[in-house]
């Protein structure tokens, strides 16, 4: 068993598994299987990624995250490898170890050496190794995917003295929150409680409750809005009465077992149209609506996240979380230590947009858009690489997971943040590395090719 800290995070004694052996090929042949470096080609692009990523040093730093007594863990290097893919190909948990089971080439760069027909892990198994390497862990990951960059030469050094930072809206996966869905969510959260500790309400209101969001709806849809106030004003009378006679009958250690659920469906019974910090979802009460002054989308509803990307290739460097809607400028300095964090040194300049005015960031040359005092023809063609960041957010939306977190908590949102940007440099390495495949290809094709020629008959002179 494993047991939750209070900063919600996994001590190491508290797991039952041993740190797993480092993975050192063996070099056997068996009888009757093959090898698969054998069958598979060493100039594909996952293969060729696979040999440039330093798995031991990962090894060596999530290493500490195991018991020292206990069963046999799983090799750090299946696991990591398999959150890289699931985040570079846009997959579920289920999804992406049923893929593993199919794709050879998956496989090795799992640092698998023979092929296997079974699973390698059961799906659920990837949430408790995400939570127990937590946010450092997951930097290291984007530590390693900065450097393998680095060695496919998809950007270079001088590429890290200039990044563009920005900020995004990362969604949390839940429904577009109203008031009537929540009394009823509300509502069924409290009656679940009672049933779990035998306690015997006056009327759990469940059937009614249930009626009056249907007839909610329909009146919404109908634009009979006074009618569906009072259904709504129903389904708050229902849940507080559930509420104060759940509280009336429940004893000291029941409460203090789910003191969280009642704390939060107080809230919830008592926030107004403009109370601060409201509640949007039960079971995601840390999700905050933030708006970003799009057209087609005035309000979102999720955590602010924070990207750095070089100027030149769009690279991702740093990303981050930032709970609580904090201002775009109070954030620019914990991104720009997480990015020294991970190069290993300080940009030289930073560009960012009118969003982030009175940043305070002394450490790095912060150039806001549109200034214009001591910018010299250099500097204003390099700021128009300012704008570079925003389809880097759209293709990490569109083609990762940054456009919907599917995992739970703060803590989630924080790890969500940092494998996305895991992903999309996965993504920039693989096609760095298609490509060299595809120029050799050519290179090797072209000498073979011949092109047929005619000899084109002249007419005879007169």
């Amino acid at each position: 068993m494993w047991v939750h800290q209070k900063d919600g995070t996994f001590s190491p004694n508290s797991w039952c598994t041993v740190r797993p052996k480092p993975s050192t090929m063996t070099y056997e042949r068996g009888i009757f299987c093959q090898r698969l470096d054998d069958l598979l080609n060493h100039e594909h692009e996952l293969v060729k990624l696979a040999q440039v990523i330093d798995w031991s040093l990962l090894e060596a730093k999530c290493g500490a995250l195991y018991a020292e007594k206990g069963r046999s863990g799983v090799p750090i290097r299946l696991m990591a490898g398999l959150v890289m893919l699931q985040h570079t190909f846009q997959l579920s948990d289920d999804d992406v170890v049923s893929k593993w089971v199919e794709n050879p080439y998956w496989q090795f760069f799992c640092g698998e050496e023979f092929f296997c027909h079974k699973l390698p892990i059961n799906p659920s198994s990837l949430t408790r190794w995400r939570k127990r390497i937590g946010k450092d862990g997951m930097e290291q990951l984007l530590k390693l995917t900065i450097h393998a960059g680095q060695a496919t030469k998809t950007i270079t050094e001088a590429n890290l003295q200039v990044v563009v930072v920005d900020t995004t809206v990362q969604p949390k996966a839940v429904a577009y929150p109203t008031d009537a869905r929540l009394y009823l969510k509300v509502l069924h959260a409290l009656v679940r409680i009672a049933k779990q500790h035998e306690i015997k309400l006056r009327q759990t209101y469940t059937k009614s409750a249930k009626e009056a969001l249907f007839r909610h709806g329909q009146y919404r849809k109908a634009k009979q809005m006074n009618r569906a106030k009072k259904e709504q004003k129903k389904l708050k009378t229902y849940a507080g009465r559930v509420f104060r006679d759940l509280e009336r009958k429940m004893d000291e250690e029941t409460f203090k077992k789910n003191r969280g659920t009642m704390i939060m469906s107080h809230l919830v019974l008592t926030q107004e149209k403009k109370t601060k910090g409201k509640i949007y979802s039960v079971h995601a009460p840390e999700v905050e609506c933030i708006a970003k002054g799009k057209a087609h989308k005035p309000y979102e509803f999720g955590v602010k996240a924070s990207l750095a990307t070089t100027a030149q290739g769009g690279f991702v460097v740093g990303m981050m979380s930032c709970p609580g809607n904090p201002y775009d400028g109070h954030t620019l300095a914990d991104q720009l230590d997480q990015v020294e964090r991970l190069t290993g040194k300080m940009p030289e300049r930073c560009h960012v947009d009118k969003g982030y005015k009175g940043h305070g960031a002394e450490r790095c040359q912060v150039i806001i858009s549109g200034s214009r005092r001591g910018i010299t023809k250099a500097l204003k063609k390099e700021m128009r690489r300012r704008s570079s960041i925003e389809p880097e957010i759209g293709h990490q939306k569109a083609d990762g997971k940054l456009g919907r977190n599917w995992l739970k908590g703060s803590q989630g949102d924080m790890i969500n943040a940092v494998l996305c940007g895991v992903g999309a440099n996965l993504r920039k390495i693989l096609a760095r590395l298609r490509k060299r495949l595809y120029l050799w290809l050519l290179s090797q094709l072209l000498p073979t090719w011949r092109i047929p020629f005619a000899p084109i008959a002249c007419p005879q002179a007169a």
